[in-house]
């Protein structure tokens, strides 16, 4: 394990759930991805005119223990394997008291940095890959969304699928270029941006009719675990839709199937899946679902969208 991030969470940071955003959650772990990036020999990985990069292709993200504004973070990392042109990052997000905040299992690309095709690693970084390999600790390992048991589809995802299933739409908009990295591509943080501004016009006055059984209580949202499939990987004005399908629904979680597509072409940019919980503001606890809610979610976003 290496120091790949350290910092806080800055009030900017933090959402209306009065916790860090799942977005910057990615953000840090790209800069972490800067730092393993210098540790495999590849100091040039994410400047404008590096030869080649790191690009993801899949994220598990385990969040642990909430965030708050100005606490410190720091972030630590090893390899857990690797192959000929890429390699499976783990990240390890603590709080300032060592307690687990998030892990990160990251699969990067090693890849020809203006055309996105993947190309064997350097003698170099191959004897450091092999250095860094480490186990991680077993209180942070994926738990509903565990990629050895639920391993990625081989088909591509479609907006015909999406029409046969009948998922509701829940956002739309364009690339912008400020979303950008220094290659051009949409920055990986900026998909977990979107559909987490998406997800509210599907389950907020869901969510607001679940914390009515609770007395009143105030209603947020809160994200347990996701696994994150990148596809294509969209630039500046391109536009994007994103569809929600329910994955799985109990008493305390509920899981969704989130597909960002092009419009135009109906390929998928990223296809996802969440599990998350509805929050007590106040307690800061989950609040149950009444058997009445769980069978509205059924209907508010039809089955069908898988991985």
């Amino acid at each position: 394990m290496i120091p790949l991030w350290s910092g806080i969470a800055n009030t900017w940071d933090c959402d209306e759930m009065g916790h860090m955003n799942v977005r910057v959650y990615v953000e840090k772990a790209m800069e972490g991805l800067g730092s393993f990036a210098g540790a495999i020999q590849m100091p040039h990985a994410f400047r404008p005119n590096a030869p080649s990069t790191l690009l993801p292709a899949e994220h598990h993200i385990r969040y642990i223990r909430e965030t708050h504004p100005g606490k410190p973070l720091r972030m630590t990392g090893c390899v857990l394997e690797w192959d000929e042109t890429s390699a499976l990052i783990y990240q390890d997000m603590r709080h300032g008291d060592g307690s687990p905040a998030a892990a990160f299992r990251t699969r990067v690309l090693h890849v020809d940095a203006r055309s996105g095709k993947p190309f064997p690693w350097s003698t170099r970084s191959r004897a450091q890959l092999e250095a860094l390999i480490d186990t991680p600790p077993n209180e942070t390992k994926p738990r509903g969304l565990d990629p050895d048991v639920t391993p990625i589809p081989s088909s591509m995802a479609t907006l015909a699928q999406v029409e046969k299933t009948g998922a509701p739409e829940i956002g739309r908009g364009m690339v912008l270029p400020k979303e950008c990295d220094v290659f051009g591509r949409f920055w990986a943080p900026w998909f977990m941006g979107r559909i987490s501004d998406s997800v509210p016009t599907l389950l907020f006055d869901w969510r607001s009719k679940v914390a009515s059984s609770q007395d009143g209580a105030r209603m947020g949202g809160a994200v347990l675990e996701y696994r994150l499939i990148y596809r294509k990987w969209p630039r500046a004005g391109d536009r994007y839709v994103i569809h929600t399908s329910l994955a799985d629904v109990a008493e305390k979680t509920h899981s969704l199937s989130h597909w960002v597509l092009n419009p135009d072409t109906g390929e998928a940019y990223i296809t996802c899946q969440a599990v998350a919980v509805t929050f007590d503001l106040d307690k800061r606890k989950v609040i149950p679902t009444p058997p009445e809610q769980i069978a509205e979610l059924e209907k508010l976003a039809p089955r069908g969208l898988v991985l």
